[in-house]
């Protein structure tokens, strides 16, 4: 693989002499504008009308690094530090996946089955940067809302973005799934669990490809088939949720039938999957209406 070109920075002396030198170097036009409008701080509109600002020895020496990895690959949601995740803007770091579009459909199932009730406590396990449970604790003020990782830095994020934009009801537990709230200060049970976990074979050959090559490994696959860590999920829930709670997981875009097949076995009812705007399977569920603790799933 060739290495990508080096973008020196007594090019960048102006906003147009950075564009025009990000465009030469094979950088998208969005791409390149939003690099410089980050480093510079001028708008999109401005960079347009204020196409001679001058630009710093500093800013510009920022830019070529910025620009240079970028054309090596590198997402540009970690070169910025930020991604929207519904409408909000959240802070992501190299710790963390990249939020994606494909995840709204995970909040707007959740929200839809909390609509009924009132003051509900609700768990996301694997919050990464944390866009499904302070999207969820955004939405309903009146909800407690808990969120885990395995990972310190990755909660770390989850928790500034919840300070930054204002998800005062949402808490934080440390640790791999279920293990997380054994020595935290959480509700015996909870009226939903959502997880988007790693769900991507490890033989998966996009592993390999674009983005994912500088997602960290542990969010995207369980080194497995796929399947474990959905498995570990729902074999676990129905000590911790409430009768009459819902499961609903993210899961991969052929694994719809596999994730119903667990959820079935496992004692839940009105198992669904919902697709996403690409009509493939993405998330799956299921209610546990089993009130006798005696009768809750053994599954393991």
């Amino acid at each position: 693989m060739s290495s990508a070109p080096v973008i020196s920075p007594e090019t960048l002396a102006r906003v147009a002499d950075a564009l025009a030198a990000l465009a030469r170097a094979g950088l998208p036009a969005l791409e390149a504008r939003m690099l410089v409008s980050h480093v510079t701080g001028l708008s999109r509109v401005q960079l347009i009308t204020q196409d001679t600002y001058g630009i710093d020895e500093a800013a510009r020496a920022q830019i070529s690094d910025l620009a240079t990895r970028r054309l090596a690959g590198e997402p540009m949601a970690y070169l910025l530090g930020e991604r929207e995740f519904f409408g909000r803007t959240f802070k992501v770091t190299p710790a963390v996946l990249i939020p994606r579009p494909d995840t709204e459909l995970l909040v707007e199932q959740v929200l839809d089955r909390l609509e009924e009730r009132d003051a509900p406590t609700v768990l996301d396990m694997g919050t990464g940067s944390g866009i499904i449970a302070i999207t969820i604790a955004l939405a309903r003020p009146d909800a407690r809302v808990w969120a885990t990782d395995a990972s310190a830095d990755a909660l770390a994020v989850a928790m500034e973005n919840a300070q930054t934009l204002g998800a005062a009801n949402l808490h934080a537990a440390l640790g791999d799934w279920y293990g997380a709230l054994a020595e935290a200060d959480v509700p015996p049970v909870f009226d939903l669990i959502a997880s988007n976990p790693p769900y991507i074979a490890a033989a998966d050959a996009h592993l390999g490809q674009g983005d994912l090559r500088f997602e960290p490994a542990s969010a995207l696959t369980d080194h497995d088939d796929g399947l474990r860590h959905l498995r570990s999920i729902v074999a676990g829930a129905s000590a911790r949720l409430a009768a009459g709670g819902w499961l609903l997981l993210e899961h991969g875009y052929d694994q719809g039938e596999a994730v119903r097949a667990l959820l079935a076995n496992a004692g839940f009812a009105d198992v669904f999957t919902a697709q996403d705007l690409a009509g493939n399977d993405r998330c799956s569920g299921g209610q546990w209406l089993v009130q006798n603790a005696g009768e809750r799933s053994s599954l393991k």
